[in-house]
């Protein structure tokens, strides 16, 4: 694969990683918030467990999701992002082919 376009599939997946390392760790704060908020707010231990074992859950598997999702990216990401690279640049193609068809019509008397 040339250089060019290995860079921009790293750029992309980096991108990727990063916007997926912001979910997660909003999800984490957001999750944590919303733990203390109402067990601050509870006395009963039947709704502090229940709390606590669905967060757990949630933070398990969603974490688990994620950084699954993020190495198949990895081991696949020359398919991956190589596949939307070309589309994006037809796509950019096409668009500069109708401004220039749209720019020959509108300086035709």
């Amino acid at each position: 694969m040339e250089h060019g376009m290995q860079r921009r599939i790293d750029r992309m997946f980096a991108r990727d990683r990063r916007m997926a390392c912001i979910a997660l760790l909003l999800l984490w704060v957001t999750l944590g918030y919303v733990f203390i908020a109402v067990t601050a707010s509870t006395t009963d231990p039947a709704v502090r467990t229940a709390l606590s074992i669905g967060v757990t859950g949630v933070l398990v598997f969603n974490t688990a999701s994620i950084l699954a999702m993020v190495r198949h990216y990895k081991d696949d990401k020359d398919h991956i992002y190589g596949l939307d690279i070309r589309h994006l640049d037809e796509h950019r193609a096409r668009k500069a082919e109708l401004v220039a068809v749209e720019d020959e019509v509108l300086v035709q008397p």
